[in-house]
């Protein structure tokens, strides 16, 4: 039903070489938080070498508001580098907290902490000790983004909760 909408970050800061996936995913994640998708610059004409005739893609030769979908935004990202420097992903907007002020104010946020082992666990629950005064949905959300490993726990309100082992599987 939308056409697929193609941009370039090349054609903001030039031939990125080895730096160009890092600069295409940081494009769309700020495009994704600002829903809006800045126009490729210097484009005079499309290419020759295309038959945009044949499908549902288009340029982003202006600034485009981001399509409302009913969907969470997607986002695409190739980058080709001449030493070998790869980036292909998708990335997709995470869902947003429904109200953070509530959560802050009296709910439940949990902290799962993981290490490779049982001494590592301590050492990452010493740091969290470290993080009192932070906003708890923010220190809730960088730690779900690390990787997870077998020695696990689990914090509320700076209490450990619950330690185990993951089974393997």
């Amino acid at each position: 039903e939308l056409p697929l909408l193609l941009g370039s970050i090349k054609s903001n800061i030039g031939h990125a070489q080895a730096a160009a996936g890092v600069a295409g995913v940081i494009k769309m994640v700020l495009a994704m938080q600002h829903g809006t998708l800045p126009k490729s610059l210097h484009i005079d004409q499309p290419s020759s070498h295309v038959d945009w005739t044949a499908g549902a893609v288009e340029l982003l030769a202006e600034r485009t508001e981001w399509p409302a979908t009913g969907h969470p935004r997607r986002a695409g990202v190739s980058s080709f580098g001449i030493s070998g420097t790869n980036a292909h992903l998708i990335l997709e907007q995470p869902d947003p907290v429904a109200d953070p002020e509530a959560t802050e104010a009296g709910g439940l946020v949990p902290w799962v902490v993981s290490a490779k082992s049982e001494a590592a666990l301590d050492l990452q629950l010493a740091r969290c000790a470290g993080a009192a005064g932070l906003p708890l949905t923010d220190v809730a959300f960088t730690l779900a983004g690390r990787s997870r490993f077998g020695h696990r726990a689990v914090l509320v309100d700076g209490v450990e909760v619950a330690r185990g082992v993951a089974s393997e599987g």
